[in-house]
């Protein structure tokens, strides 16, 4: 048979367990197993199931006979009643029980809640683990000197530790996000075809609380505190935005900060990891292209893209429901944690392997502190008698003629402007003592190390990670 496609997450960027998460096998083991909760509920609540029938549904979770089921859905043309008529071939004595007053959401929106409860928690704990590698970073780097950019231009001094807590602050907004739509993941229950558990009221016959003891039971079953308070046949879809939006947000900070690296690897002051035998260009056999932060960058413009897929998803259900969801949905959420899980994987192999070019910082640092400088150089001037308004001057005229040298390709040489200035009064000397780039970044290294000191119990045990990536 001739090769097929096959989606780059499962062949080259995702991890091994979101795959298996999100693989068919554990999709449909957690039907059975909802299909099981929910007959053991009903038999505890008073209805004629029998304990063999339920023992006999829970032995058979894994055994899924996929020929039976691709059989019976091509002649019913619905794929929950072809997982139950598999079921019951399966657990014969069990048969007739199976999905007893359920719709086929029951299994279908409670399964997807369990996994993509699961799959966030997994995402946590990467956004951590990256969070680990940077803060080791920021502090290992918190006093290193390197020219600040705004409007990527020439800026104050800031250290390379510090820019790194901007990265690091960003994927903390991402972690309380990250949190939020976990701790707001609510179980959906059994609610009938229309959210009004009708159908429960007949098999109760009228006793409400045994229907909310029965989705409590099977909430509790699968990890839940609580379920909706109330629903159509489905969960909210407004769920599926504020999941999406979580990891948009971890896209939107591992982009930013992919980009950083990328404009600062552009003028080698800091670089992603290389491998000795790694080819940077087909044909230009010099290059050290940043493909790495590049890849992020790629994978996260998709998952920003996609998560407008919820939003769509959620403004567009009439009524009760719609079936106009669950193709959607089918590709859009697997896809988005599948990528935001690719994204960190790429992220914790960049930030454990930075390097950082100390003398190409302290030359960049080294052609621009003589402007840095000037207003302090200013001060000291005036501090000396000099007239401020004149000194003021010099200094313009000096820069001036400095700049337009350099745009010349010329050295601008402002020092030595400044120091032919009779009314600047100041030394070579004590030029440099002005210009030492560590009296202009300011609290840099206290913040970094109160801000990582800050995030320690937000980042608990986590671990760094050099996941070695054959991508």
């Amino acid at each position: 048979m001739k090769d097929r496609y096959e989606s780059p997450f499962s062949s080259r960027y995702a991890s091994e367990y979101m795959l298996e998460l999100f693989s068919a096998d554990n999709r449909y083991m957690t039907w059975r197993k909802l299909w099981a909760a929910l007959a053991e509920a009903e038999m505890k609540l008073g209805l004629p199931i029998t304990e063999e029938q339920v023992s006999e549904l829970k032995a058979h979770i894994d055994d899924i006979d996929y020929e039976t089921v691709k059989a019976r859905e091509k002649e019913v043309r619905h794929d929950v009643m072809a997982h139950v008529y598999a079921y019951g071939k399966a657990a014969p004595k069990a048969s007739g029980v199976i999905h007893l007053g359920a719709t086929s959401c029951y299994v279908t929106d409670n399964a997807d809640l369990i996994i993509y409860r699961d799959a966030l928690k997994y995402v946590k704990e990467e956004v951590k683990s990256l969070m680990v590698n940077l803060s080791e970073f920021a502090v290992k780097y918190k006093d290193l000197p390197t020219l600040g950019y705004t409007h990527y231009q020439p800026a104050q001094p800031v250290t390379v530790g510090k820019r790194a807590t901007l990265w690091l602050q960003d994927l903390e907004t991402d972690l309380n996000e990250i949190d939020f739509a976990i701790k707001n993941i609510k179980f959906l229950g059994s609610r009938g075809t229309t959210g009004t558990e009708a159908s429960f009221m007949d098999l109760f016959e009228g006793d409400a609380e045994k229907i909310d003891l029965m989705n409590r039971m099977i909430a509790d079953s699968f990890g839940f505190d609580e379920c909706f308070s109330v629903s159509g046949q489905t969960y909210p879809r407004k769920t599926d935005v504020r999941i999406m939006n979580a990891l948009s947000s971890v896209a939107q900070s591992c982009y930013r900060m992919a980009q950083d690296i990328r404009l600062l690897q552009h003028d080698r002051q800091l670089e992603e990891p290389f491998e000795k035998d790694q080819i940077g260009s087909s044909a230009m056999a010099y290059k050290r292209n940043p493909m790495r932060c590049e890849r992020i960058c790629s994978l996260a413009r998709y998952l920003m893209a996609d998560a407008l897929n919820a939003v769509m998803t959620a403004q567009s259900q009439w009524l009760e429901r719609t079936l106009d969801d669950s193709a959607n949905r089918r590709v859009s959420l697997p896809e988005g944690f599948l990528c935001c899980d690719s994204i960190l994987r790429i992220a914790k192999n960049v930030t454990s392997g930075l390097v950082v070019n100390e003398k190409v910082i302290e030359k960049t640092l080294k052609d621009y502190m003589p402007f840095i400088a000037t207003e302090n150089i200013m001060m000291e001037a005036v501090k000396r008698g000099g007239d401020r308004q004149k000194i003021h001057e010099i200094i313009r005229k000096c820069s001036m003629e400095a700049t337009k040298a350099m745009k010349e390709g010329r050295d601008g040489e402002l020092i030595k402007r400044l120091l032919g200035e009779e009314q600047i009064g100041l030394t070579q000397e004590e030029l440099e003592i002005i210009m030492d780039p560590s009296k202009y970044t300011g609290r840099c290294a206290e913040q970094v190390e109160k801000y990582v000191e800050h995030l320690t119990p937000l980042i608990g045990d986590a671990e760094a990670e050099d996941e070695d990536l054959d991508i």
